[in-house]
């Protein structure tokens, strides 16, 4: 009996050795993959720019278990593929703990079997188009239900819009998210005739035609608006149409789902005042966190540097992060998964979010109108709104929920009771 003792206490005390030894491999590796260069390096910089100040200031604040975070930056260049090819290297080359990257739906779809695989850990940032969960991906933008529904709700209730033109760049967020709208829209008794929608590629930059098109929506008198998925530096030349059409809010109103203050930071928004945006943040929301956030960020950037939503995304997935791996005192990716569910951060606009069984957040909706100083007054704000992986407005996904958590399943089919995997359109 002594013997069994002596042997259990020499092998209890050689795994927590074990554990200590994973949870001090110094120093922890944080992959950081966004686009420095191509067409969506006007929304993605920043977004390292971000990491690396979060990083810079979880170290001086001690680090993350006794180690210090290490940045390993690399450039997937706006291009998909490359996306994945990154990943892999920053888990099987550099073996990183841990990913925060991606802004388009297409890198991240090209990243997700990679990150499977390897098991690896992303922590993905911007408004997406939902219809995924992966055990491997923490959401921490804006499903439809945080963002494309309300918009629309506000264009329906708010500013009587009857007419509808949905204008995307041609890749899965947009279509999927007018999927959605479409269906929606028709629920709430838009007439098929009235819905528009229009795809054109990345680095789109001849939009006179197009425009023109909207405008004839509206020659009957009805009013139109337009929903925006349409991404990357696409935007100018779409914005500086409008303007070049004499087409202002008032006429036909824009609400933008990839356009925040860093995108327009780059324009000449003289002529946007009054058009619109839905996020979960804005760099004006009046707290006393976001205050500090923005002059933190100004003192290490440039005063003239702004601050946007996927930089908030950003700012409480990493912090979830680091209290995850502190509360189950590892950088393992299992272990920090279950560690991540239930955990609060207080977000940048005065209330909570929280990380949901289905790897989603619980975030407030914002809406903003474009100022002529390139900021958003803040016209619309909800409560938390819990995020939804599986929308109600697609038949195919009505029935399914995620929970990660009990049911360790992403894809529960609610009228079969099993767990499911549904085929992506794309």
């Amino acid at each position: 009996m002594t013997f069994l003792k002596t042997t259990l206490a020499a092998t209890t005390a050689l795994a927590a050795l074990a554990v200590s030894a994973q949870a001090a491999d110094c120093p922890i590796k944080v992959g950081v993959l966004h686009s420095l260069s191509g067409t969506m390096a006007i929304s993605e910089t920043t977004l390292k720019d971000t990491m690396l100040m979060l990083i810079e200031q979880q170290n001086a604040a001690g680090g993350v278990l006794g180690c210090e975070l290490e940045a390993v930056v690399v450039d997937p260049a706006s291009d998909w593929p490359l996306f994945a090819e990154k990943a892999r290297e920053l888990l099987s080359v550099h073996e990183v703990d841990v990913i925060f990257g991606n802004w388009t739906s297409v890198s991240r779809k090209s990243v997700l079997p990679v990150i499977e695989e390897l098991n690896g850990l992303l922590f993905y940032p911007v408004q997406y188009e939902g219809e995924e969960s992966s055990r491997n991906v923490f959401y921490t933008g804006a499903a439809p239900n945080q963002q494309a529904i309300p918009a629309t709700d506000y264009f329906l209730e708010e500013l009587g819009v009857e007419r509808f033109a949905l204008l995307g760049t041609d890749y899965v967020y947009p279509r999927t998210t007018n999927n959605i709208l479409e269906s929606y829209l028709q629920s709430k008794g838009i007439a098929e005739d009235d819905i528009f929608v229009n795809y054109t590629p990345f680095g789109h930059s001849d939009w006179s035609t197009i425009v023109a098109d909207v405008v004839a929506l509206a020659a009957d008198g009805k009013k139109v608006g337009v929903i925006s998925t349409i991404n990357g530096d696409a935007n100018i030349g779409f914005y500086k149409e409008l303007a070049a059409a004499g087409i202002s809010a008032d006429d036909i109103p824009v609400v933008a789902f990839s356009v925040g203050e860093e995108e327009l930071s780059g324009l000449d928004t003289s002529n946007l005042v009054g058009h619109l945006a839905a996020w979960n943040y804005f760099q004006s929301a009046d707290s006393e966190a976001n205050v500090a956030w923005i002059d933190a960020w100004k003192a290490r950037m440039g005063e003239e540097r702004v601050t946007n939503d996927p930089m908030e995304a950003h700012y409480i997935g990493f912090n979830m992060w680091v209290n995850a791996a502190t509360a189950a005192e590892t950088t393992d990716v299992d272990a920090v998964r279950t560690a991540m569910y239930g955990q609060e951060f207080p977000n940048l606009t005065g209330g909570t979010a929280v990380m949901l069984p289905n790897h989603h957040l619980a975030k407030p909706v914002l809406i903003g109108e474009i100022q002529e100083d390139g900021q958003f007054d803040i016209i619309s704000q909800t409560e938390e709104v819990p995020g939804d992986a599986w929308t109600d407005y697609l038949p195919e996904s009505a029935v399914l929920v995620s929970d990660w958590q009990e049911l360790g399943c992403g894809m529960y089919n609610t009228e079969t009771s099993n767990c499911v995997q549904i085929k992506s359109n794309y």
